[in-house]
């Protein structure tokens, strides 16, 4: 099964997809995770992405595209998670291309739906709180880049929500609940 997690920044889609790799044998495909490996990389590409992500900005396409065509090309378990991918209609395309390329589908898209102001407290609180225990924080953590990545969100990525709404591969749950509250709402569509 091959899944998308859509929802702005700070909804809980990693949390969710932790917990389908757990619970399922699914593969993660974070793109935010695979961007912070590249971008501590020390490569030329990993400069461009560290540059890119201090500013909040979206990475090119072809920068994402061509990392997550590298991790379609192994052990496929239980599926795959996309988790922050696709972030653009372009992109949207490219990942029904690159899914058909190499023999798979799209069996579910998953809107995590929360609210703005929530997101925003998310995210700057969960950056205080790794300061406090000494742990790295995010340089985008703070209240200016998140707002400026929920901007680049409705402008890009929200528009995926009709997008897959038209074809009929859209759910959507409250992402706001407790954790476990959540990965039951996204169990119940998985299995239906």
């Amino acid at each position: 099964m091959n899944i998308i997690l859509l929802g702005p920044p700070g909804a809980g889609k990693g949390t969710q997809a932790q917990k389908l790799v757990d619970a399922r044998n699914m593969i993660q495909l974070s793109t935010g995770d695979m961007l912070r490996e590249a971008k501590d990389s020390g490569t030329e590409m990993g400069n461009i992405v560290a540059d890119v992500m201090a500013r909040g900005d979206l990475v090119t396409d072809e920068i994402v595209i061509g990392l997550i065509r590298e991790k379609l090309q192994g052990d496929k378990k239980g599926g795959f998670i996309f988790d922050g991918f696709p972030r653009t209609l372009a992109q949207a395309d490219a990942l029904a291309d690159l899914l058909a390329e190499q023999g798979e589908t799209l069996d579910a898209v998953i809107e995590m739906r929360v609210d703005d102001d929530t997101l925003v407290k998310r995210i700057v609180g969960r950056a205080e709180e790794a300061r406090a225990a000494g742990k790295p924080v995010r340089a985008d953590d703070n209240e200016e880049s998140v707002k400026h990545r929920l901007m680049e969100y409705y402008k890009k990525t929200a528009p995926l929500i009709g997008y897959y709404h038209a074809k009929g591969q859209l759910q959507s749950v409250d992402g706001l609940g407790a954790i476990d509250e959540v990965s039951g709402a996204i169990a119940d569509v998985l299995d239906k």
